[in-house]
């Protein structure tokens, strides 16, 4: 009977046994037996009968495709303060023949840090957030409940000329961004923020704590950039703190396309990642209504930057490399590096830095994204068909993210990110949407969209970015997952990377415990 079912069903099926026999009070009690302090289970432990199960939950769902009644909720939620409460999940779990997923600040596009077809329970890290920043050392150990927002807080707070490179969003969780790479306004000159980590501390599937030298080199390259839900429970990272003057430049410069946007896209394109490293020039595409009612909606584009430097030195280089930008010193601000970081989250930069702090989006949608990375410049014929698809949903927008600088002079396989030389920018697509019963609709025209930039993009394979999750890409359906199946959607996210770390979950995790849609498989003997 089973052969007639989607596999996903058999999943489902062949593990159905366990959520109807989940013994959660043997769960308890084993978890009060390995944790250093039992007599914190009752506070550590969120069962589905508790009044704050529902909100705690909830708390970190961003993404309100996967915040309904019909998608799989865990069995428990353990929200640990200590290693040893991890180890004794993990411990636990695997007793009781029960998954683990681990969030961190809940930014998984596809939702695979909080949702399971198997039967699962949840480590949700909010609790273990500590950041000890050492400025003479130019260094900080940050746990991975820690969101990006809180890091750059504490540095803040320590000193006004280091910073670090990860990403934009505040509320994105330390441990989800870092460990499948982390692009930011500065990665051009720093690079990752995996990139900056020297150190870590994982949790693996026997229960035991390990550091950087504890674990070896293969799983200390494997979990900067390859994801660690595959390999354990990573819970502390150690980085290096970058340099940042007493004084940068952020500007701004709209147009639309009646205002020759899609000529300055294709300049832009063959400049951008060009520049400097201490420049960064991104470029953000809108549906807009123009103020006359009569007109046609058209695209914007916001082209934004980030200068490592004042403008007095900024202008000229712009002026050289890129005059029909028309940039001027009206459209330039000089701040405080935390002041960009506010300014790049959305933030008044006069604003307090203590808004960072805040793990709360101030709005929630439902989404989907997808990424793709171009080699070569796309022609303003291919663009302006992108336009007219984009102006099809108002609520689209793409991301358009220039690398070069240092991501060129890095190697392809110093971690399991593979993009770096030859890419001249990478491309976050989204739509968003308010109702679930747009769901199919939006979904579907994304995949169009998708579609038609095939012939614009990196080929062979398509490349995609990990951190952009795309479950459209290919899935694991089953536990016992072949390289060749799993390597369709790895190919993409890890090129020539994926062998490797195969290798490495193969290794640490031969059971595959650590399993969820796009965990890397376990290899076998003459099993591919």
């Amino acid at each position: 009977m089973a052969a007639n079912l989607p596999l996903i069903s058999i999943i489902f099926l062949s593990f159905c046994y366990v959520a109807s026999s989940f013994d959660q009070v043997s769960f308890l009690q084993c978890f009060s037996l390995h944790s250093f302090q039992s007599n914190s289970t009752s506070k550590t432990i969120t069962t589905r009968k508790d009044p704050t199960y529902i909100s705690l939950l909830q708390s970190s769902i961003q993404n309100l495709r996967f915040l309904n009644t019909s998608s799989p909720s865990p069995q428990l939620i353990v929200t640990p303060v200590n290693p040893s409460q991890i180890q004794a999940a993990i411990v636990c779990s695997q007793k009781l023949g029960v998954h683990v997923r681990v969030r961190s600040g809940g930014h998984d596009y596809e939702g695979l840090s909080y949702v399971s077809q198997m039967p699962f329970i949840i480590i949700d890290l909010r609790n273990m957030r500590l950041v000890e920043v050492d400025v003479e050392k130019e260094s900080a150990w940050v746990e991975t409940g820690a969101t990006v927002g809180e890091l750059y807080y504490a540095i803040s707070q320590k000193s006004k000329v280091l910073g670090f490179p990860a990403g934009s969003c505040p509320t994105v969780g330390v441990g989800g961004q870092v460990s499948g790479g982390g692009v930011g306004t500065i990665f051009r000159k720093y690079g990752l923020a995996a990139d900056n980590v020297i150190d870590a501390k994982i949790v693996d599937v026997n229960g035991k704590v390990l550091d950087r030298k504890a674990m070896g080199e293969d799983l200390f390259w494997a979990i900067r950039g390859g994801g660690g839900a595959s390999f354990g429970v990573i819970f502390a990272w150690k980085f290096v703190l970058v340099p940042v003057p007493p004084t940068v430049t952020v500007f701004e410069v709209g147009k639309t396309i009646e205002e020759d946007a899609t000529m300055l896209l294709y300049k832009w394109q063959n400049v951008a990642h060009k520049l400097h490293e201490d420049l960064f020039l991104h470029a953000v595409t809108g549906v807009v209504t123009p103020s006359s009612s009569l007109a046609n909606k058209t695209i914007s584009i916001s082209f934004g930057g980030l200068y490592l430097g004042k403008i007095e030195k900024l202008l000229p280089s712009i002026q050289e490399s890129f005059p029909e930008l028309g940039l001027t010193r009206e459209s330039c601000t000089e701040m405080s590096w935390i002041q960009s970081v506010l300014y790049f989250a959305g933030f008044s930069q006069d604003g307090s830095p203590e808004v960072l702090l805040n793990r709360t989006q101030s709005s929630r949608s439902f989404f989907k994204a997808k990424s793709d990375f171009v080699m070569e410049p796309i022609s303003q014929t291919a663009l302006q068909g992108l336009w007219n698809k984009l102006i099809e949903d108002e609520t689209s927008y793409l991301i358009l993210t220039p690398y070069g600088g240092v991501m060129s002079q890095i190697s392809d396989s110093a971690t399991p990110f593979p993009h770096r030389g030859g890419n001249m920018y990478q491309i976050m697509y989204m739509v968003t949407w308010d109702s679930e019963e747009e769901n199919n609709q939006k979904i579907n025209w994304m995949r169009e969209l998708y579609d038609y930039m095939a012939p614009y993009v990196s080929r062979f394979p398509r490349a995609a970015y990990m951190n952009y999750r795309d479950l459209d890409l290919g899935r694991n359906y089953v536990i016992n997952t072949t390289y060749a199946q799993a390597s369709v959607w790895g190919l993409k996210y890890f090129k020539s990377n994926f062998k490797r770390l195969v290798k490495v979950k193969t290794a640490s995790d031969p059971a595959n415990f650590f399993w969820n849609e796009q965990s890397f498989p376990v290899s076998s003997p003459g099993r591919r």
